[in-house]
């Protein structure tokens, strides 16, 4: 081993060792979606030493957004999420190869943007259909994702988990998810982080004029962050080589997938 030289990623080479953190300055991330979950995974991938990332929204910050989102200030209000997270994700890595992208992203858009190719996706929509169109696109080019499920409702950290999509229980978002993706040939083949703690329905309000949302549910400052973390300790335990354990099966890739 090296003699130990304090820099910023020091710490990290001390723990995961240079071949490691060389792979992760290798790698290129995409993050769609920057609010509670996606802005602190998109975080701790670029504290990591990842070389290159892309991160993705077209929303802006909005009042009910600070019990809870990484960049939601007074002084942020109104603000683009992708530009102050690009501002962000700059000040702790200057050497950063970053791409922001401040659209609602689907479609051909979408295709578009993953036919750059990426080593990795973590899906941090909280809307199902532009999440199912995610997840079906990047895996059928072969692309690894990482996709959270609803940290809304929930409460207790302890009861998150990382498992394949096939073995998720409990989670509302996870169960239709699931049945989109089992029309179009997927059964499993990617990362969910899930919790299975019930939702209390008094806790979910209808929402009217809503950009993507029908409703909303009750949430706690530290839970869409624990799914973020959880989202980005997958990521970057994946591509620097480090062996995680699942709670069930390992995922798989798709069917259609394993027959090319």
């Amino acid at each position: 081993m090296k003699p130990y030289k304090e820099n910023w990623q020091s710490a990290t080479e001390l723990l995961i060792g240079r071949e490691k953190l060389d792979r992760l300055k290798a790698s290129s991330v995409l993050i769609v979606g920057l609010g509670g979950v996606g802005a602190y995974a998109a975080e701790m991938i670029c504290r990591a030493g990842t070389g290159s990332i892309t991160i993705v929204d077209g929303d802006t910050i909005h009042p009910r957004n600070r019990n809870r989102q990484l960049i939601a200030l007074t002084s942020t209000e109104g603000s683009p999420k992708a530009v102050l997270m690009g501002n962000r994700l700059r000040e702790i890595n200057p050497e950063l190869d970053l791409t922001v992208i401040q659209e609602y992203i689907r479609d051909e858009r979408m295709c578009e943007i993953l036919d750059r190719g990426f080593d990795y996706v973590v899906d941090a929509i909280d809307t199902l259909s532009p999440k199912v169109y995610l997840i079906y696109n990047s895996l059928k080019r072969g692309l690894p994702v990482v996709s959270s499920m609803g940290a809304g409702g929930r409460s207790d950290p302890l009861r998150i988990m990382i498992n394949d999509i096939s073995e998720t229980k409990g989670c509302n978002l996870a169960r239709m998810l699931r049945k989109r993706l089992h029309r179009l040939g997927i059964n499993s083949g990617f990362t969910a982080v899930y919790s299975p703690e019930p939702v209390d329905k008094s806790r979910v309000m209808p929402v009217s004029g809503e950009r993507n949302k029908a409703s909303v549910v009750g949430t706690i400052s530290y839970m869409p962050p624990a799914f973020g973390i959880c989202c980005a300790s997958v990521v970057i335990r994946d591509l620097a080589g480090i062996p995680r354990q699942y709670s069930g099966t390992q995922p798989a890739a798709p069917e259609f997938l394993r027959k090319r």
